[in-house]
C-alpha cells in the first residue's frame, strides 16, 4: 500500500473487490471450490521452500524484538507444519458444503412451503497475530463457505502471510476462483485495523484470532459484527473418583502438550477427597511445568510456588499452571464461572452422574469428561481446519468452520397465495 494512501479508501476499494468475489463465490457449484482448494493445497506444498524462507525472516526479527516463547511457537514454521497446513486445506476441500444445506422446513395450512437454508455471510474480516497458519485456514474456509474475506495478520508474521497467500492464490486462481476473494492487507500500519472495524458495510462480520489486547480493541472499537475468540483460561477438575492412572496422562497432555495454544489448561481443579492428589501435582511439576499452588495444594506439595490473585485469571500460553484443592463438584463449578473464560473445561472422573452434572453446568464452548482439553480444535472435531474457537453465545459457538461461516435465508414457494 501506497504510504500516502488512506487506509479506509484501501479498505473501501478491498471491499469493492471482495463483494464481487463474494457474488461468484456464492453460485460456484461444489464440485469447482473443492477442485480450487485441492489445487491451493497443492500449490502451498510446492511452495514450502519459499514459506519457510519467509519464515525465517520472520523469526530472526521476532526473536530480537522479544516476542514470548508461546508467541514464537505460534510463528515458527517447518516443514511438517507446513504439510500439516496444505492438508488441512485439502481436507477442507472434502467436507460436505454448507451452502444450500436445508436446515428446516414446513408447509403452511394455505399451501405456502417455506425452507430455511444455509448461505454465506459474504465478506468476512478476519485479524489476527502470530499464527501464519490461520491465511490457510482461514482461505479454505471461506471458499468453501462461499465467502470472501479480506486478511490483516500481525507484524510479526508479514513475511509468512504474503508467502503463504501467494500460493493459496495461485492455486485458487488455476481453479476458477476470483482473486478478490482472498486479499491480504497490504499494511502493517494499526489504522488499516481501525478501517475494517468500522467498515459497516464493506465487510459483513470480523473474526479476531489473537491476544487479549487485540479482541478488546476489536470489541471496543467494532462497527461491524464481531465472532470473537477469547482468553483460554481452560480448567480441568479431577474428581475424587478419578482414576489415577488416567488423571496423570490426561492432566500432562492437557497443559504440556502445546502450552502455547489456545486449548492448553491453565488451571488444575483437585477434589479435596482425591486420594493422589500430592502425586498428581508432582507429576505435572515433574513434566517440566511451573506450578502455583494455593496453600491447600502446597501443604500437600510445599516447594510449588505460591499462586496469587492474579493466577486464576491468567492465561499463561507456556509452562506454567496453578492448581487449587476444591471441596467438590459444586467448588469446582463456581471457580470455573468466576475465573474462566467459557473457553475449553474437562473433568476427570469415574463416576457417570458427577460427570454429567459437570458437562450440563459448565457455560464453557467445549466442555469434555476424560480427554484432554488440547482436543479444543475443529480439526480434532472433525471440522476440518477452524477459524478459531468462539467463546461467545449467539451464532456460532466452539471451533467455528463451514458450518459457523454461514447464515441462512428463508424461501418460500407458493402457488399465488395472497394475504388478503
Amino acid at each position: 500500500m501506497d504510504a500516502a494512501a488512506n487506509p479506509t479508501d484501501v479498505i473501501a476499494g478491498m471491499g469493492r473487490r471482495a463483494r464481487a468475489a463474494a457474488l461468484v463465490l456464492a453460485s460456484l457449484p461444489t464440485a469447482r471450490k473443492a477442485a480450487a482448494l485441492v489445487l491451493a493445497a497443492e500449490s502451498v506444498r510446492a511452495a514450502s521452500a519459499e514459506i519457510l524462507t519467509a519464515n525465517a525472516a520472520d523469526m530472526a526479527r521476532a526473536t530480537e524484538s522479544g516476542l514470548s516463547g508461546a508467541l514464537l511457537d505460534r510463528l515458527r514454521l517447518d516443514a511438517g507444519r507446513i504439510a500439516a497446513m496444505a492438508d488441512g486445506v485439502a481436507a477442507v476441500a472434502a467436507l460436505a458444503d454448507p451452502v444450500g444445506q436445508v436446515i428446516d422446513s414446513r408447509e403452511r395450512p394455505n399451501g405456502l412451503k417455506l425452507s430455511r437454508v444455509r448461505v454465506p455471510i459474504g465478506v468476512i474480516g478476519i485479524i489476527y497475530e502470530s499464527r501464519p497458519n490461520v491465511t490457510a485456514d482461514a482461505a479454505a474456509l471461506c471458499v468453501m463457505a462461499g465467502n470472501a474475506a479480506i486478511l490483516r495478520g500481525g507484524s510479526e508474521a508479514v513475511a509468512s502471510n504474503r508467502a503463504i497467500h501467494a500460493a493459496l492464490m495461485a492455486g485458487l486462481a488455476a481453479g476458477g476462483v476470483p482473486a478478490g476473494a482472498m486479499q491480504l492487507v497490504p499494511t502493517t500500519d494499526r489504522a488499516a485495523v481501525g478501517a475494517m472495524l468500522t467498515a459497516d458495510g464493506v465487510i459483513d462480520l470480523i473474526i479476531p484470532r489473537g491476544g487479549k489486547s487485540l479482541v478488546a480493541r476489536v470489541q471496543a472499537e467494532a462497527r461491524v459484527p464481531v465472532l470473537a475468540h477469547l482468553d483460554g483460561i481452560n480448567h480441568v477438575y479431577v474428581d475424587a473418583s478419578a482414576d489415577p492412572a488416567m488423571a496423570a496422562a490426561v492432566l500432562v497432555d492437557a497443559k504440556m502438550r502445546r502450552t502455547g495454544v489456545c486449548g492448553s489448561m491453565e488451571t488444575l481443579l483437585i477434589h479435596r477427597a482425591y486420594p493422589e492428589a500430592a502425586a498428581l501435582i508432582r507429576r505435572l511439576a515433574d513434566a517440566g511445568c511451573v506450578v502455583r499452588g494455593d496453600a491447600a495444594s502446597r501443604a500437600l506439595v510445599p516447594d510449588i510456588a505460591v499462586a496469587d490473585a492474579a493466577d486464576w485469571d491468567t492465561e499463561y500460553l507456556d509452562a506454567i499452571a496453578s492448581v487449587a484443592i476444591v471441596d467438590g463438584l459444586d467448588a469446582a463449578i463456581a471457580h470455573i464461572a468466576r475465573h474462566g473464560s467459557h473457553h475449553t473445561d474437562a473433568i476427570i472422573a469415574e463416576d457417570a452422574a458427577i460427570a454429567e452434572q459437570f458437562l450440563t453446568a459448565v457455560d464453557s464452548a467445549i466442555v469434555l469428561w476424560n480427554a484432554s482439553t488440547q482436543f479444543a480444535d475443529g480439526g480434532e472435531f472433525g471440522l476440518g481446519a477452524e477459524i478459531g474457537i468462539a467463546t461467545g453465545r449467539l451464532h456460532a459457538r466452539g471451533p467455528v468452520a463451514l458450518e459457523g461461516l454461514t447464515t441462512y435465508k428463508w424461501i418460500g414457494r407458493g402457488t399465488g397465495q395472497v394475504r388478503g
